[in-house]
C-alpha cells in the first residue's frame, strides 16, 4: 500500500511527539560528559566549608527559566548538601518569584532547612552594578528587610554577614543585563569574592574568555546541557536531565528518519534505473 507524502509527514510528527513525550514522563537519566566549565563551578561549591554564607542571584525572568531555573535548583540543592547558608537576591524584578519557586521545589527533599536559618530571600533591588557596589559597603543598607518584611537584624543567618566580603561565593544566573558580568566586575574584581554562575546557551561564548584567560569567573553553566551536567555531578535527576533526554531521543529519531529517507530515495532511483534499462532493451528487441 502506497502512503501519501501528507500521511508520511503526519506519521513522522506523531512518532516525534511520542518520542519527546515519553522521556519527559519516564526520565531515562542519560549521563553526559561533564565540561571543565561545569566542573569548576561544582568544585567551588563543593570545596566551600559548611556554615558559610553564599549568594545566589536570580537575574532572569520566565522567558529564560527553561534553561536557568534548573541551574538555580541544582545550586540550591548542592549548597544545602554542603550545609551552606543561602542568600537569594535578584537584579531582575521577576527573579524574586524564580527564587521562591526554586526553593519551594528543593525544600521538598530538604524539609529540615528553615527560612531565616538556612536560607533567606532578600528580594529585588533596582540599580544593577550600583546595587552590588552598595552591597560591598553595607548589605543591611541595601536590604533592610527580606521579602517577608522581616528586619535584617532579626534574621539569624545574617548575623555575621554585613558586607559582600563576608560571603564565600556568589552565583549569578543571568539572562542579560544586569547580571553575571556586573557581579563579576564588582564582587570578584573589587572585593575578591569568587563568582560563578549560569547563562543561556547563546550567551555562553561571550563569558568563556573570563573563565579561560582572565579567571574572573570560577566556572560557568552555559545552557540546558550544562545544567544537566551539574545535576549529574550532584546526583540529581532534575528537569534539565529530563529535557536533555527528550532532546537526545528526538535527535536520534531525526537521524533515523534521515537515513530511512535516503534509503527510500536510493531504492526508488534503483527501481527507476532498472525500469529504464528494461524499457531500452525492449525497444531494441522490437526494432530488431
Amino acid at each position: 500500500m502506497k502512503i501519501s507524502v501528507l500521511a508520511e509527514r503526519r506519521i513522522i510528527y506523531l512518532v516525534l511527539l511520542i518520542a519527546v513525550a515519553l522521556p519527559l514522563l519516564f526520565p531515562i537519566g542519560w549521563k553526559t560528559e561533564v565540561s571543565g566549565y561545569t566542573q569548576m563551578a561544582y568544585d567551588l561549591i563543593e570545596n566551600t566549608p559548611e556554615n558559610k554564607v553564599v549568594i545566589i542571584s536570580f537575574d532572569y525572568d520566565p522567558s529564560t527559566m527553561t534553561e536557568l531555573q534548573p541551574m538555580g535548583e541544582a545550586m540550591i540543592e548542592h549548597a544545602f548538601k554542603r550545609d551552606q547558608k543561602i542568600i537569594a537576591t535578584a537584579l531582575w524584578p521577576m527573579g524574586v518569584q524564580m527564587a521562591e519557586q526554586a526553593f519551594e521545589k528543593v525544600l521538598r527533599d530538604y524539609p529540615d532547612k528553615k527560612r531565616g536559618l538556612d536560607y533567606v530571600n532578600l528580594g529585588y533591588k533596582v540599580g544593577g552594578m550600583v546595587t552590588i557596589q552598595a552591597m560591598g559597603r553595607d548589605l543591611k543598607e541595601v536590604y533592610p528587610n527580606d521579602t517577608r518584611n522581616t528586619p535584617y537584624d532579626q534574621i539569624p543567618l545574617l548575623a555575621n554577614t554585613r558586607r559582600l566580603k563576608d560571603v564565600a561565593w556568589v552565583s549569578s544566573l543571568s539572562s542579560g543585563v544586569p547580571g553575571l558580568k556586573e557581579w563579576m566586575m564588582v564582587a570578584r574584581d573589587s572585593y575578591n569574592v569568587p563568582v560563578t554562575g549560569g547563562c543561556t546557551a547563546v550567551s555562553a561564548p561571550g563569558f568563556f574568555p573570563y573563565v579561560n584567560e582572565q579567571r574572573q569567573l570560577t566556572g560557568l553553566l552555559g545552557g540546558l546541557k550544562a545544567a544537566s551536567e551539574y545535576e549529574s555531578l550532584i546526583g540529581r535527576l532534575g528537569s534539565a536531565t529530563t529535557k536533555m533526554d527528550a532532546q537526545s531521543v528526538a535527535h536520534l529519531l531525526i537521524l533515523v528518519f534521515i537515513a530511512l529517507g535516503n534509503i527510500k530515495v536510493f531504492v526508488a532511483k534503483k527501481k527507476k534505473t532498472t525500469k529504464t534499462k528494461a524499457f531500452i532493451i525492449k525497444r531494441r528487441k522490437s526494432n530488431d
